[in-house]
Formats: C-alpha cells, structure tokens, sequence
C-alpha cells in the first residue's frame, strides 16, 4: 500500500484542483438557461462533483486496487466534464477557457496520483 504523506484527502492537491474545478463549474453553470436546469446544469454539476467524491472516497480505502478503482470513476467523470465544456461552448452558454485550464491539470494529477499508486505495489 502507498505511504501517506498526508493527514487528509483534502491535503491531496489532486483533490484540491478537481474542489476548484466544482467550484468554477457551480459558478460557470449559475449563468445557464432556466431550461437547463434539471438538465446540461444538473449533470454537469453531479459529474463534477463525482470527480472530487471519488478522489475523496479513494483516500481510505486499504487496498492500492480499491484506491485505483475510485481514482478510475474519477476519471470518468472528469471525460464527461471535458464532453460538457465542449457541448456549454458549443451551445453559447459560455467561455470555458478557465475550465479547461483546470480540468486539464486534475486529469494530469490524477493520472500522476494513480501511476504513484500503482507503482508503489511493485
């Protein structure tokens, strides 16, 4: 099992980045059509949230298989926020250009985070 140089998940920068990118999504998703709302705002807002959840749920997990497997629905969810900044844009509904930026580096934390991992049962 990986070390833990940590206290909490929220010492994880990972998880820091992936708690921002909620935020900015919360923020970005307020400006939305009405007629979004049980729609493009709600499931993007679950998949965002998804993404820090699971990074959060990983952290106590004992095994480095469980941990990945939590970081790997993380994963999926950050692919589907990608898919939902691209169909925002797309429709007009807004500038995702901070999005992106944050986006991108939690995908490149997250695949660093789980490569640690899985390295350390080697």
């Amino acid at each position: 099992m990986a070390k833990k140089s940590t206290q909490a998940f929220t010492d994880l920068i990972v998880w820091q980045r992936a708690h921002q990118f909620v935020l900015s999504t919360y923020k970005m998703t307020e400006g939305f059509p009405q007629s979004e709302i049980y729609g493009l705002t709600s499931q993007f807002r679950r998949a965002a949230i998804s993404i820090a959840a699971n990074i959060a749920e990983s952290y106590k997990k004992w095994s480095n298989k469980e941990k990945v497997r939590f970081l790997n629905i993380s994963q999926g969810s950050l692919e589907e926020c990608r898919y939902y900044l691209i169909l925002s844009k797309d429709l007009g509904y807004c500038e995702v250009n901070e999005e992106t930026r944050l986006i991108e580096e939690v995908s490149k934390l997250l695949y660093g985070y789980i490569n640690s991992i899985k390295k350390s049962d080697s």
